[in-house]
């Protein structure tokens, strides 16, 4: 077990709660106590015994406490092996002592970023005494426990009571580990904080930090492993009801949420299934909005997401309730909604009111490799687009148009979405052939029966040929909105307006793989 009797402790922290415990523990064993500033004080307000730092060191704090721990009585105390002549000859040539435990947490300097844009007032909140005791201890794990946080103060305390004082190695190892992941996360906060602040989209190493939110029953299929983690504490994304959400819940929740977001702030009602959208309407009626989305593919829906971007009330949650969903996510639920939606056991309710999208940038792994883009975000509107046919748009058409571009870029390529009346109404998915998700989008169109006289289509990439945008015509679309870029773009113009046909360029194509 190799245990190791404390008989100095050194505390130094940011976080001062549950203190009391924790201090009675260390007295109940002798331990003597060594810590300085604001710890300092609250050590003696709580009337504990307890020296301070300058004194322990005999040299006071300096560059208005930027330098106290930073001292070779505190890290030669902390680093020396215990059980080597020469470290020993060492500590006693130089009057100094171990110290066998390190209490540390450090500066906040990640709500510090949340607090300030004062770059002064960040720069003081990174900690570099504290990371480096850490550091220390951790790296001498064999003689010396490290504790980062509150939460393991009542490990610590169990330790204590079953050792009488002293702590055993593997417990020494396990905090040695979370000690350096602390250190390692602490830094990467600061360093993605200066890459920020100095427009560094891609330095040369990038680093990645996040807390565990939930490990995950599995991830896509049951023999994989997996978990969810977050650059927050936690994602804003808070569960009311239902059981524990699943690896594909959270990638159909996150899909949901892109599509939702996109649309006008109060409105939108988003289907999705398997990451894909199967029905998307920004009706302003709350209601109709759902049942426009449900009526584009009510099949697909079956076992779906939904996400409404508006707070969900007793009518609609009655409809919500006469179909089999996973999740539903929206901008809160009133206390009828709740109590309908409640008699679904199994049901998982999101409240997605907190949830930002704060980070612009996607991130793709495969193996050792990741691949970083920054998100397809761009806000449409009329400037973006070019009128290349004869024939112009109405502005319920122009609306529509821009409506189906917006939903086409989150759906999988090759993606086709038709629309009428800001609403989806065929959508085809995920093709190697672009006429083959024509046909889709059309079929499924034609499947639940929402053939219109307003019709418009778009697609997220050029017509490479006229055959797509031939059968879409053919289906009874009246107006088409596509990137442009094709070497064919002039048969596909030509085609147009030969055939009446209302034509839209976009400058920026939106492949989404």
């Amino acid at each position: 077990m190799m245990k190791k009797k404390i008989k100095t402790a050194l505390i130094s922290v940011s976080d001062k709660n549950n203190l009391k415990p924790l201090l009675n523990i260390l007295k109940k064993n002798k331990i003597k106590i060594i810590s300085s500033g604001g710890t300092y004080k609250e050590i003696k307000r709580l009337k504990f015994n307890c020296l301070e730092v300058s004194d322990f060191t005999n040299f006071p704090e300096i560059l208005e406490g930027r330098v106290k721990t930073l001292h070779p009585k505190i890290h030669a105390g902390i680093l020396n092996k215990r059980e080597k002549i020469s470290h020993l000859k060492d500590l006693k040539n130089n009057g100094f002592e171990n110290i066998d435990l390190v209490i540390v947490n450090f500066y906040p300097f990640e709500n510090t970023l949340k607090k300030t844009k004062n770059h002064k007032k960040i720069l003081e909140n990174i900690d570099i005494g504290g990371p480096t005791m850490v550091r220390s201890a951790a790296k001498n794990y064999n003689d010396v426990a490290v504790i980062t946080s509150p939460d393991q103060y009542e490990e610590l305390i169990q330790e204590l009571k079953k050792f009488k004082g002293s702590t055993s190695l593997n417990f020494r190892e396990k905090l040695s580990r979370i000690a350096f992941t602390e250190t390692a996360y602490y830094d990467s906060v600061i360093s993605n904080y200066f890459n920020k602040k100095t427009n560094t989209i891609f330095p040369r190493k990038k680093i990645f930090h996040g807390n565990l939110i939930d490990q995950l029953r599995y991830g896509e299929n049951p023999h994989q492993l997996s978990a969810i983690y977050s650059r927050n504490s936690n994602m804003n994304l808070k569960q009311i009801h239902g059981k524990q959400l699943s690896y594909n819940n959270y990638n159909d929740i996150f899909s949901a949420l892109t599509i939702s977001r996109s649309l006008p702030k109060g409105k939108g009602t988003v289907i999705v299934k398997h990451a894909n959208p199967c029905g998307v309407s920004a009706k302003n009626d709350h209601l109709e909005s759902y049942k426009s989305a449900l009526s584009c593919d009510p099949v697909s829906a079956f076992g779906g997401i939904v996400s409404c971007n508006f707070k969900i009330t007793n009518d609609l949650a009655v409809e919500l309730k006469k179909l089999f969903l996973e999740v539903i996510i929206a901008n809160g639920f009133d206390s009828n909604a709740i109590k309908i939606l409640n008699a679904k056991k199994n049901l998982r309710l999101i409240d997605g009111t907190n949830y930002t999208s704060e980070e612009l940038f996607k991130f793709v792994s495969f193996n050792q490799d990741i691949m970083i883009q920054s998100e397809d975000l761009n806000i449409f509107a009329k400037k973006n687009f070019k009128v290349v046919s004869k024939r112009k748009p109405t502005s319920k058409q122009l609306k529509d148009l821009i409506f189906a571009f917006n939903v086409c870029r989150y759906v999988k390529s090759n993606a086709i979405v038709l629309a009428s009346n800001e609403a989806t109404v065929g959508i085809g998915s995920g093709q190697p052939s672009r006429l083959d998700s024509c046909q889709i989008a059309i079929n499924k169109m034609k499947k639940f029966n929402l053939q219109t006289d307003n019709l418009v289509a778009a697609s997220d990439a050029f017509f490479p040929f006229v055959d797509g945008i031939e059968k879409l015509v053919q289906s009874g679309v009246r107006a088409v909105i596509q990137p442009s870029g094709s070497i064919r773009d002039k048969e596909i113009i030509n085609f147009a307006n030969e055939t009446g046909t209302v034509l839209l360029f976009s400058k920026t194509r939106h492949f989404r793989h």
